[in-house]
């Protein structure tokens, strides 16, 4: 069984790190906008001229949590989800600067930094099992590793995936918040793998089914730092990073490409089905499929893919893409 090499976080500013919630980054790349793609107007964020890359990339996150903020938090929320993540740092930093009362208000953690945020903010924490039965939340922050076109995302670097997708499916609406890299036009360019919890004593089992639907050579994350051995979730569950080739979209599928997964070649909602039919698989970091208000039209509560996604720009500007209705 093959572990992989520690990863070391690019953002050494975080304050706030569980042994199963890291945050990690790819390098900045230069974006080119697309007509489905508008700018969002936000205060130009003040930049030294000696700033260094991992300061612009902080500024650019803390311009679209502002923005996302300013455009979504309920006037009377209820109950709020704060996912887990460099940028949302400036989530609930934003929510704070709001001025609004929230005295009244629950914020439910996806993780243990999550929940530090939170509580080192003045907010009030709720486990999420212990939200009352029924209870809808009336909105979710969270970020990703990587958005394609159709606001499909990548998330669980930080191995929260499955708190991550359980809050955001139990939300009316999903925001998703992070910087220009994050936002590639397929999935699997810049990011390379797909996290997938598993149960430990099924770990060797996945390994070998996601051989066989193509991953290149899958491996268990291993523990960041001085400890051995595999990292462990908060469930206490291992992750397998998972490489894939390039995911294709559903337009993609429409114009005539294969993505049954022949050679490996998925369709980003195609795969993850496949993933989580492995015996041994809790949850799959692909977050496609519906966004809160398709699944509330058909009679549910929330969905995976967010209804917005904003986009801090190293220019301090944020770009804004929204699912469609």
């Amino acid at each position: 069984m093959r572990i992989l090499p520690r990863i070391v976080p690019f953002n050494r500013c975080l304050q706030f790190r569980s042994t199963s919630c890291r945050s990690f980054s790819s390098f900045l790349r230069p974006y080119t906008a697309t007509s489905s793609v508008r700018l969002y107007p936000v205060s130009p964020v003040p930049v030294r001229l000696q700033s260094t890359m991992a300061e612009l990339i902080e500024a650019a996150k803390r311009a679209a949590g502002k923005a996302a903020v300013d455009n979504h938090y309920p006037k009377e929320a209820k109950f709020v989800g704060i996912g887990s993540g460099s940028t949302i740092v400036y989530v609930v930093q934003a929510i704070k600067e709001l001025g609004v009362d929230t005295s009244g208000t629950r914020y439910v953690p996806t993780g243990f930094q999550s929940k530090q945020l939170i509580l080192n903010a003045g907010l009030t924490a709720v486990e999420f099992d212990s939200v009352p039965e029924g209870t809808v939340l009336d909105i979710a922050f969270d970020g990703a590793d990587e958005v394609d076109d159709d606001l499909n995302l990548i998330k669980g670097g930080g191995a929260c995936l499955f708190q991550e997708k359980i809050v955001a499916l139990q939300a009316k609406e999903f925001i998703c918040v992070a910087d220009s890299r994050k936002l590639q036009s397929r999935l699997l360019s810049i990011w390379k793998y797909i996290p997938i919890e598993v149960a430990p004593m099924a770990a060797k089992r996945v390994l070998t089914a996601l051989k066989k639907l193509g991953s290149i050579e899958p491996a268990l994350r291993a523990q960041v730092g001085s400890k051995e051995g595999p990292l462990k979730t908060d469930q206490d569950f291992y992750i397998i990073d998972a490489p894939f080739p390039q995911l294709l979209t559903k337009s993609d599928v429409a114009a005539g490409q294969d993505g049954s997964g022949k050679g490996g070649i998925w369709e980003v909602e195609t795969l993850s089905v496949a993933i989580k039919q492995i015996p041994g698989v809790l949850d799959v970091g692909i977050f496609s499929g519906v966004t809160g208000p398709q699944a509330q039209a058909a009679g549910g509560i929330g969905g995976q893919k967010p209804v917005a996604a904003y986009f801090g720009m190293p220019d301090g500007s944020v770009q804004v893409r929204k699912a469609p209705l």
